[in-house]
């Protein structure tokens, strides 16, 4: 009871939300475990507890992922690791570099578009997918028990607790606002948004190949930029979701166009915002503030 007592209030590892270092609780026995990204890091921390020791290296919101140039201590890191979680689906391919280059004959390697099922050319952002989330949940404790056989039960414990405590708050708000809210036209900056909107189902109005070139730092076609601005100044989306470590010079536009309409901003983050927040924490304030601009702009 309390495990699920402390996974349910948001409590992780200090090594999961992206420490360099080992929690002090870790055991020198814990399987070393090494994320690209502190999104999936911060739950593969919940699911180890003591008996995993996390680091990911992309902590900082201000770093893209896609440009990270990694560093000496990363590589040997990586060398070290027992479990590799890597995004895959072309999201960091400085990750999948340097595994190849430091190859390890006991590592297990967790591609999580693999897993999922992906490839290049899909949605890479799939901790806003609620079922990416939980089938990835499942497929790291079951690594972590075949790295350490002997806690396969705790590892199942942790996890039961992480996905029925710890993401009780997350799971109850995805199911009210899909209840709520589907079909409500919906705008959005950028491609990251659109796994968490149709989960939700919201009407994702916002043309898929405006929010792909944002992700993808290219330039959005003229076509695109004059439907979100007419999307936006006519309120034809009740809300207009930004993600704010991505303000290229259309989403500055666009986001300046739905205040002036008074169209509801609601303000997400490519990876933990702070960086000290669990993933829950982190998912859960932003799906509050979704729903409260739903609310305003709807009236339900």
């Amino acid at each position: 009871m309390l495990l699920a007592a402390s996974i349910a209030a948001g409590a992780i590892l200090p090594a999961g939300c992206g420490s360099t270092e080992p929690s002090e609780e870790t055991g020198s026995g814990a399987v070393r475990v090494l994320a690209a990204e502190n999104t999936w890091g911060s739950i593969a921390a919940q699911l180890g507890g003591s008996r995993a020791s996390v680091r990911s290296i992309l902590v900082n919101p201000a770093v893209d992922p896609h440009s990270y140039e990694p560093t000496a201590a990363d590589a040997r890191a990586f060398a070290t690791a027992q479990l590799a979680i890597v995004n895959g689906i072309g999201y960091e391919e400085w990750a999948s570099h340097l595994l190849a280059a430091n190859p390890s004959d006991g590592r297990i390697t967790l591609n999580v578009g693999d897993a999922l099922g992906l490839s290049d050319g899909d949605n890479p952002h799939q901790w806003y997918s609620p079922a990416g989330v939980h089938a990835f949940a499942a497929v790291v404790s079951a690594d972590l028990a075949k790295l350490r056989p002997a806690d396969a039960s705790y590892f199942s414990q942790r996890r039961e607790a992480f996905e029925h405590e710890g993401l009780a708050r997350y799971n109850a708000l995805i199911a009210q606002i899909s209840r709520r809210y589907r079909g409500v036209p919906v705008g959005y900056s950028e491609s990251i948004f659109e796994p968490l909107g149709q989960a939700l189902g919201l009407r994702l109005i916002t043309p898929a190949s405006f929010a792909r070139a944002v992700a993808e730092g290219s330039e959005a076609s003229a076509q695109d930029k004059l439907t979100v601005d007419r999307q936006l100044s006519r309120r034809e989306a009740a809300v207009w979701v930004l993600n704010s470590q991505n303000l290229t010079p259309e989403v500055q536009r666009a986001t300046e166009t739905a205040r002036a309409a008074r169209v509801p901003v609601v303000s997400i983050t490519e990876t933990l915002s702070p960086a000290t927040a669990s993933f829950q924490q982190w998912q859960v304030a932003q799906l509050e503030a979704l729903r409260r601009a739903l609310a305003a702009a709807t009236g339900r």
